[in-house]
């Protein structure tokens, strides 16, 4: 009994941590080392937490995409005058593929990214769901974004007033964006301070060395076309192909430049020949109507349950409440691109929940006919219907797995969707369902 009380706690709170999220409230909470303070303001969900020097702040709102809000459209057009003829294609794609990795390291996901060839000219056209600003999306994006190393002037002390960070730093190393596997934030082991960790690949290790080896002592600037993200000093000859870029960041800080550095190089210049807002693909009626039909399914589905399984049924309604608030708040926590396909997805887990709990009610009503009491069909019924909803949840999970990996866009909407509800439904179903009902027989 002790344990399905503290069983009982645990799903309390964390109920009401999915509440404070999925309700359209603001909770502030602020606490100067001992005095505590929370306010309530109708908005956005949000949370602010100050511990000091500690600064937690997060937003929870609902992420939505192209076919349900809207969002940017961009077309650019690659400049192939300095490309090779045979190498055209190669270019094309990774400058595709680069695009695709910037939009997504910032956070936005299920961008619609397509090429499209008219004659000679080679097009990209960028569809990003949830930015209205059409110049925040080309920023984002950085159309025309050069990664490169350069080497610090000789005279460098000497420049009073530079007219730009080029007179500093005006020899170009050949290390590029290209010559960089990874980077990655980091922890200074004695201080802890956040720093930004580097990773070259073979070709970009020994550049890299010879590099460190001749500028001992002074800097090197690390340059995104003309802008300069940072120019850390070299303190040692550096070998490996491996280093890391020490100063006073902030994580946040760290966190972007790691971003910048990971964006990699556009192997060609990209212009940007279109840009404009377009509205949601899918029509307000269509999203009316599949949100009726969805409560129209799940108000049957919970009806079923009731007149099939009594109280057993309305024990599985009520963690299904549970479970979806639990699932809403988990996609705006990550947060989770929402498409119609992906709320198709939460919807199917809802069911998928529901079938396992109809597999123990169905393995509790055997053990019941065979003369046990109810505490005894209970235990029997979760323990032995454990083993075909724990390889049905498997089997269900490597296939959006598939889904996922091979898939694109909406199709991994629906895959991320699906997966987080199934392993969310398995807790509600095994230990939400259960903990209720041991309370009802009294363990």
């Amino acid at each position: 009994m002790k344990s399905s009380r503290r069983l009982l706690w645990i799903i309390a709170i964390i109920t009401v941590i999915a509440a404070l999220i999925d309700l359209p409230q603001n909770i502030q909470i602020s606490i100067p080392w001992g005095k505590t303070k929370m306010q309530r303001i109708i908005s956005s969900p949000q949370i602010n937490i100050n511990l000091g020097p500690i600064k937690y702040s997060k937003s929870f709102n609902t992420r939505l995409g192209l076919d349900l809000s809207g969002g940017s459209h961009l077309v650019m057009e690659a400049d192939m005058t300095k490309i090779e003829t045979k190498d055209r294609d190669r270019a094309y794609e990774s400058a595709r593929n680069t695009i695709e990795r910037r939009i997504n390291l910032f956070g936005l996901t299920e961008p619609v990214i397509q090429k499209t060839k008219v004659g000679d000219s080679y097009r990209i056209i960028v569809e990003i769901p949830g930015i209205s600003d059409a110049s925040q999306a080309i920023d984002l994006i950085g159309t025309t974004a050069q990664l490169s190393f350069r080497e610090e002037a000789t005279n460098a002390a000497q420049i009073a007033t530079p007219s730009s960070f080029l007179q500093v730093w005006p020899k170009d190393t050949g290390l590029t964006g290209k010559n960089l596997k990874r980077s990655q934030v980091a922890f200074d082991p004695q201080s802890g301070a956040p720093q930004v960790s580097l990773e070259f690949d073979g070709e970009g290790g020994k550049i890299f060395e010879e590099i460190t080896g001749r500028n001992v002592g002074k800097t090197i600037a690390i340059f995104l076309d003309q802008s300069l993200l940072s120019a850390p000093k070299v303190n040692d000859k550096i070998t490996g192909g491996q280093a890391v870029i020490q100063g006073k960041f902030t994580l946040a800080e760290a966190k972007q430049l790691s971003i910048l550095l990971n964006s990699g190089a556009l192997p060609v210049p990209l212009k940007v020949i279109e840009q404009r807002q377009i509205g949601a693909t899918l029509g307000q009626k269509t999203i009316h109507d599949s949100l009726i039909a969805g409560v129209i399914g799940l108000t049957t589905v919970a009806l079923f349950m009731i007149v099939n399984y009594g109280l057993l049924g309305f024990v599985a309604d009520i963690a299904l409440v549970f479970y979806a608030a639990i699932v809403w708040s988990i996609f705006k926590t990550i947060p989770v691109t929402l498409t119609l396909a992906g709320i198709a997805g939460f919807i199917l887990s809802i069911g998928m929940a529901v079938d396992a709990n109809i597999l123990i009610f169905e393995r509790m009503k055997e053990e019941l006919r065979w003369g046990r009491d109810y505490l005894t069909a209970l235990k029997f019924g979760f323990d032995r219907a454990f083993p075909s909803i724990r390889d049905s949840n498997i089997s269900s999970l490597i296939t959006c797995g598939i889904l996922y990996w091979f898939g694109t866009g909406i199709i991994r909407g629906f895959a991320i969707t699906l997966s987080l509800g199934i392993m969310i439904s398995f807790f509600s179903a095994i230990i939400i369902s259960r903990t209720f009902l041991r309370l009802i027989y009294k363990e």
